[in-house]
Parts: C-alpha cells; sequence; structure tokens
C-alpha cells in the first residue's frame, strides 16, 4: 500500500517553471537608459503582444541574460492606473426646489476627479447646470466651476448627453443647480469619473481601416486582431458631413476558425454623436466619438479575432468616415538602472507564470521618469524549446489509471482475503 500510495504522489508531482534565458523564444536590447534616474521606464509595442502570452513571460535581465542577473520591474501608465476602475456612484444631498431651479448637494470622494455623468428620468430636454464647489457643507467660500448644458435629444435622433465635464477639482461638496425642465424627482444619483494621478494615457493604434462597406442601411468596417491583443478603445474619425448625428454602433468579436463563435459573437453597444447647434437659445457643444470595445480579457483574445463594427444609419446618409482606428493604452514596464549596466527584454516562453516582485508591491510611479526605448526584436541565438512542462498525470494518463486499477485490485484482493479468514473462523 505504501508503494502505491508513493507511486500516485510521484505521478501527481508538478514541476516548478522557472525563467531561463535559452527558454525564451525573442530579446530585444532596451536602449537609452539613464543610469542617473531612479526609475527608467520603457513602452511595449504591438509585436510585443503578438509574440507574448499576456504580459506573464517578460523578463528583463541585467548584462548577461541569466538567473542570477534578471532585474524586478513594475508596470507604468495604462497597465497600473487607467486599467483600473475610477466611477464611483454618490447620492445627491439636500435635493429640493429653490427659486425654480432643482438644487441638490453632492459629498464629493477623496482626491481628484473630473466628468460627472448626472443619472437623469427624463426625455426630451435641454437644461443649464451650475456647479460651484466647496471644501465643506454650507462653505459660504465657494468657487464657480462652471455651466453646462445637459440634452435629451432623441425625439429628433441625435441622442442625450448629461455629462459635465468639469475641470480637475478636489472639492470635498459640489452644489449643483438646474435651470431648465428637470424636477427634483428626477435625479437619482451621480457617476464620478475619477482620473489616475498620472499624466493623461496615451494611446497606441492597434489596427486602422479606411475601408467602409456601405451595407442596407449599416455602414460595416472589418478587423483582424492578432492574439492576445488587448484593445481599449475604438475611435471614429469622422469628417464635416453630417453637420449633427447619432448614431449606434454594434461590435462584434468572433473568433477566426471557429463556427461555434460566429454564431455567438461578443458584441457591445455604443452610441456616437455630434451635436453642434443652438437649442432654445443655448449653444450645445457635444462630440462622443469613442466607444469601448467587447473582449474577453484584459490583455485579449489567446486566438486570432475577427471584429465587425457596425454603424447604424438608420434613413439618414452614412457618416462621412476618415478612418477608424482600433487602440490599446499605452502599457510598460519601470525599472531601477544601475550605472554602466545594459539591459535586454526577453519573451516568448508560454509557460513562465507572472513574477512576482517587492518592487512592484512597493513602487510609486514618477512623473519625471526616464524614458528607455526598446531595440529591434530578434530570435534569442541561444533559444531551445522547454521541456514539456505538464505533470507526469498529464502526459501519461493511461498509466495513472493503471496505477488506480491496481490500488483497486489490491484492496479488492485484500478485502476477499480478509473475508474468507471470518467465514473460516468457527
Amino acid at each position: 500500500m505504501k508503494l502505491a500510495g508513493l507511486l500516485l504522489a510521484a505521478i501527481a508531482a508538478t514541476p516548478i517553471v522557472t525563467p531561463e534565458a535559452r527558454y525564451f523564444r525573442y530579446e530585444r536590447p532596451i536602449k537609452n537608459v539613464n543610469a542617473t534616474a531612479s526609475q527608467d521606464c520603457f513602452a511595449l509595442d504591438t509585436k510585443i503582444f503578438e509574440h507574448s502570452t499576456g504580459l506573464a513571460d517578460l523578463r528583463i535581465y541585467r548584462d548577461a541574460p541569466n538567473a542570477s542577473s534578471e532585474v524586478a520591474y513594475a508596470p507604468m501608465g495604462g497597465m497600473r492606473a487607467y486599467g483600473e476602475a475610477h466611477v464611483q456612484i454618490i447620492e445627491p444631498l439636500n435635493l429640493g426646489k429653490r427659486g425654480g431651479r432643482t438644487v441638490f448637494d453632492a459629498k464629493m470622494p477623496d482626491g481628484a476627479y473630473a466628468d460627472v455623468d448626472l443619472t437623469i428620468a427624463a426625455q426630451d430636454f435641454q437644461a443649464t447646470v451650475e456647479v460651484t464647489g466647496s471644501q465643506g457643507m454650507g462653505d459660504s467660500n465657494k468657487t464657480k466651476l462652471g455651466d453646462f448644458t445637459i440634452f435629451d435629444l432623441t425625439g429628433q435622433r441625435l441622442g442625450r448627453s448629461t455629462v459635465l465635464h468639469l475641470p480637475r477639482s478636489d472639492f470635498r461638496f459640489l452644489h449643483f443647480s438646474i435651470a431648465g425642465p428637470i424636477a427634483p424627482t428626477g435625479v437619482s444619483w451621480l457617476r464620478v469619473d475619477r482620473p489616475p494621478a498620472q499624466l493623461q494615457p496615451r494611446y497606441v493604434t492597434v489596427s486602422a481601416s479606411t475601408s467602409f462597406i456601405q451595407k442596407d442601411h449599416v455602414t460595416q468596417i472589418e478587423f483582424k486582431v492578432p492574439p492576445h491583443m488587448p484593445v481599449d478603445r475604438i475611435v471614429f474619425e469622422v469628417g464635416a458631413q453630417p453637420a449633427s448625428f447619432s448614431r449606434q454602433v454594434i461590435a462584434s468579436i468572433t473568433i477566426t476558425n471557429s463556427p461555434q463563435s460566429k454564431e455567438q459573437p461578443m458584441t457591445e453597444d455604443g452610441n456616437i454623436l455630434r451635436v453642434h447647434r443652438l437649442e432654445m437659445g443655448h449653444r450645445i457643444d457635444d462630440e462622443r466619438l469613442t466607444i469601448v470595445p467587447p473582449y474577453g480579457s484584459y490583455l485579449g483574445l489567446n486566438t486570432e479575432s475577427d471584429w465587425m463594427i457596425q454603424i447604424e444609419n438608420g434613413d439618414d446618409p452614412p457618416i462621412q468616415l476618415n478612418q477608424v482606428r482600433l487602440e490599446m493604452l499605452e502599457r510598460g514596464f519601470c525599472f531601477a538602472p544601475v550605472a554602466g549596466a545594459t539591459y535586454v527584454l526577453m519573451y516568448g516562453d508560454p509557460e513562465l507564470p507572472q513574477p512576482r516582485y517587492d518592487y512592484a508591491l512597493l513602487f510609486t510611479e514618477q512623473t519625471d521618469a526616464a524614458r528607455a526605448s526598446l531595440g529591434p526584436e530578434q530570435v534569442n541565438p541561444s533559444y531551445e524549446a522547454r521541456p514539456d512542462p505538464r505533470p507526469f498525470t498529464e502526459k501519461h494518463p493511461a498509466l495513472l489509471w493503471a496505477a488506480l486499477i491496481l490500488v483497486i485490485a489490491v484492496l479488492g484482493f485484500i478485502a476477499l482475503r480478509s473475508m474468507k479468514r471470518v467465514q473460516a473462523t468457527p
């Protein structure tokens, strides 16, 4: 019995996968490293996403790519701040009517915030919202942040906008005063967009198209996206006509060469609009020409995918499109450079797990961090395929079943033998 248990334990043992330079298929030198900086950061390009497995296999080495020269790193920019949710729901306070206007206050979250989206239960309206900020409830020392126009022109097929594009603020309380046909019962809550402390995000083009197919009342744009490639937004670059529009957009993703995926694609609905006009004596200027796409994970699908973007034109003429782009947030890594050292980035080992560094846990990105760059990609000259890391049980399932059958047979033999002994005893 001990022999059978040891056999099963040996079969089920899973090897620990560690990085070794010979198992990385690709390498790229890290250039323009500022050795006097406390942080040096570099951005990733689309080529890395094509040849890496979700970025878990990326490793930085100093001077020579071996286990003893591995350099700890931390994600920067889009991978760190912009990949996180910054939207917070806030209930209105002191909601009521004053001087013919709907007024209310809101206790804002700690830290900076920007756009505020009002949830308004009304249709076909246009109103002006005056916003002031203060550090205390009822504080007489208030700062006016501006007058903002909100509207619902769905009856004119021009969409809806209830977002207030505030300047970046950190007031603890905001006071809202709405002039227009909005009753206090029509205000439900606020959605606050909290931007990260870093600078504005940078985007990298994944794919761009100037080929548009007009089919019935729909404009179609098609893309093919490589495996592991993230797509964070779809950008529509439009021409002058029509001057104002509001169109529904459907983004669909199917896995290439997968009939089942084509029958049930991942989809996401969005809306693009442009409104520049006078409405009831008030000027409305609003453009929203990006939508968030659907995808399986933060770093995209594990296989090549086909993207179909459809703009529903209804009975209106198609939008004049100049270009439609799939874009990803700029992603990259930061590390602490050492004077006189050279660095290389290696990747292309699909069996490696995500690294865990103390440096990443304690990391705070500096706004003035130095910027390095990546040299051209090349195949690792010492590359060799990693041995199959699967457990022995996965590589030889028949042997596992044989061992289980053997154990069952031994147990059955012992049980039968014990039964015969009991029966033979007077």
